[in-house]
């Protein structure tokens, strides 16, 4: 049984890709993308973290998404769709807990590629990297409880509610309810 984190995947930055979608590191210019979901409505009605008031916002969590790599405390990938090119989201480990193998993740499409099958194709290659690559024993989803596309997705892919917690989690003045999703890799469809 593989207890570590494999620490090799942080000397340089993997890339890969499924059948429509390329995973790419996130770069400095891809902050004009990362404001245009972190500035939408639909994209931050769920999403419990700082909404982004200016391309600024979006250069500091780039530098951030920077830092965790070379912190070796989490990795975000760009999502590329194939056809067009085009920059239509991002998906990664925002946290992980190298002693336990563990890693969050965290995700946003571009409301345009919703419906279309992107995430659930994206989570289930990062999550096939996280276990085969990376190491991982678990991983977990903070989901709002009143996101019910996130929280289908992350069933399709074999994520497992854990726990509902109640007024756990302070945002923006007020503290609200969260549902923890796991999957283990023999849960991964």
């Amino acid at each position: 049984m593989i207890t570590e984190i494999n620490k090799n995947i942080f000397k340089e930055f993997p890339e890969f890709e499924s059948e429509r979608l390329y995973f790419r590191k996130i770069k400095p210019g891809d902050a004009n993308y990362i404001y245009n979901l972190r500035s939408d409505n639909d994209v931050m009605r769920f999403m419990d973290v700082p909404r982004h008031y200016s391309i600024k916002d979006s250069e500091k969590l780039v530098e951030s998404i920077e830092g965790s790599y070379k912190t070796e405390t989490g990795i975000t990938w760009a999502i590329v769709e194939k056809k067009s090119n085009e920059f239509i989201g991002y998906i990664g480990f925002i946290r992980m807990t190298a002693e336990h193998c563990r890693a969050e993740i965290g995700y946003a499409l571009d409301p345009k590629y919703w419906g279309k099958g992107y995430m659930y194709e994206s989570i289930k290659r990062i999550a096939d990297f996280g276990f085969n690559k990376l190491n991982l024993h678990s991983i977990e989803a903070n989901v709002n409880p009143l996101n019910e596309r996130s929280k289908k997705v992350l069933e399709r892919v074999g994520f497992k509610n854990e726990a509902y917690f109640r007024e756990n989690y302070l945002f923006d003045g007020n503290f609200l309810d969260s549902i923890i999703y796991s999957l283990l890799k023999k849960d991964l469809k």
